[in-house]
């Protein structure tokens, strides 16, 4: 008994020993268990904002937004390199835009005996394009590439001369495509080739600004797609091996390329959180590093996902100043001498809707005005006076013309014999 007694009673003296350290120190620990939060906090936020191009695997590569097609990081993205399969995105969109899916596709000798990765058509065989387009974007199909070509461009030429025309409306500036499909080539133009920028833009045009936009996200979203041929007489079916599309939520579309000469190649798109992110890689590693182009797309992303937020840009009242104009006919008696017009953007909602864009922490937009403090009489309303431009790291990104809201005449004989006479008629 006397035993247990004195255990108890030891037991209850270091209870309350601890109690009284920890009411000593709780406020110290706790402090140092935020202190130790912050600084952690701190550590990941520098890593995560900062990415080195030796961390990628890819020779060439680029972060866009897609929004308003800016690059947020790159490296080596104006590099022309050969794109692979990557080229079928272009493909498939001009097919989209020009061609009629329910069209019949016969497939020629050429397109008989192009190369696998093919469906193995055989010549005089036929299609409906819509299913071809499926077997272009899901499983690369060669030989689908050059029965779409010459379905809708009449010929593999003539179709190319089409890639090549819609690359420079959509801004590409280093890209020449000699095939369909992407496979390793050249001409008198040079070799079949792009940038990982260019790929990037012909990635946004493709999901956000063709009006066929929706049906090339539907197909290249699709898991796997089953047809037969024309005369139903043989069975196909396609999957889908763009993985990058179950790795991350968002995942809204893609496509592999690879050839010997090019390498691993990929063009992938994510939107989450409000944000439309691009990632273009080429010459990610060759056999067998297949999966370098995966790690460097959720790489990318991340970074573009954790370092990237919408923030207001557009500015209130920078047209808030009217415009002195000289000589003019004022309203008024004799004795003033100048008008002032007010200037106006040619659409008010089209900067108000713009108001936002996708910025680091780090970032600033710098608002530039171009606008004449005078003008002589005689103006008129809607003439073009200067602009409104926005600039980020030097960049002009976005510029708005600006316009004089009325008309002004120069001052003439008829005015002023009109303002002595009202003069004159007051004074009676």
């Amino acid at each position: 008994m006397l035993f247990h007694e004195t255990y108890k009673r030891c037991i209850r003296y270091l209870i309350n020993v601890y109690d009284g350290i920890i009411r000593m120190y709780k406020k110290r620990i706790m402090m140092f268990v935020v202190l130790t939060a912050f600084i952690f906090c701190q550590i990941t936020t520098v890593s995560a904002a900062e990415i080195s191009d030796n961390e990628l695997h890819a020779k060439a590569a680029c972060l866009m937004d897609g929004d308003s097609g800016r690059v947020l990081y790159q490296k080596q993205a104006d590099e022309p390199m050969p794109m692979a399969s990557t080229t079928k995105i272009m493909t498939g969109i001009i097919a989209l835009e020009s061609g009629d899916t329910s069209s019949v596709v016969t497939a020629s000798k050429e397109a008989a005996k192009a190369p696998q990765v093919h469906l193995g058509v055989q010549e005089g065989q036929t299609f409906l394009l819509g299913d071809l387009l499926y077997g272009l974007l899901l499983e690369s199909f060669n030989d689908t590439a050059v029965m779409i070509a010459e379905s809708v461009g009449e010929s593999v030429e003539g179709f190319t001369n089409m890639m090549n025309a819609k690359a420079k409306e959509i801004g590409c500036r280093d890209t020449h495509f000699v095939s369909p499909n992407g496979l390793d080539a050249s001409d008198e133009g040079g070799i079949h080739h792009t940038t990982a920028q260019d790929l990037a833009l012909i990635m946004r045009y493709c999901i956000s600004i063709s009006p066929k936009k929706d049906e090339f996200i539907k197909i290249t979203q699709t898991p796997s797609y089953s047809f037969w041929d024309h005369d139903n007489q043989v069975f196909y079916n396609c999957n889908n091996h763009n993985a990058f599309l179950n790795m991350m939520d968002g995942a809204l579309s893609g496509k592999t390329g690879f050839t010997a000469k090019a390498g691993y190649c990929y063009i992938g798109a994510l939107e989450r959180d409000g944000k439309l992110l691009i990632v273009s890689l080429l010459a990610c590693g060759w056999p067998n590093n297949k999966t370098y182009k995966w790690a460097d797309t959720k790489k990318l992303m991340t970074y573009g996902l954790e370092n990237y937020e919408y923030r207001d840009i557009y500015k209130d009242g920078i047209l808030a100043e009217p415009i002195t104009v000289t000589d003019g006919q004022y309203e008024g008696r004799l004795g003033g001498g100048e008008s002032h017009v007010m200037p106006v953007y040619k659409d008010g909602r089209e900067v108000e809707e713009r108001r936002q864009m996708l910025l680091s922490p780090d970032e600033n937009v710098e608002v530039k005005v171009n606008l004449p403090r005078k003008l002589k009489a005689p103006v008129k309303a809607k003439t073009k006076v200067g602009d409104v431009s926005y600039h980020l790291n030097g960049n002009k990104i976005i510029e708005y013309p600006v316009y004089l809201e009325k008309t002004v005449r120069r001052i003439d004989l008829a005015w002023c014999m009109g303002h002595v006479f009202s003069i004159f008629l007051d004074q009676e």
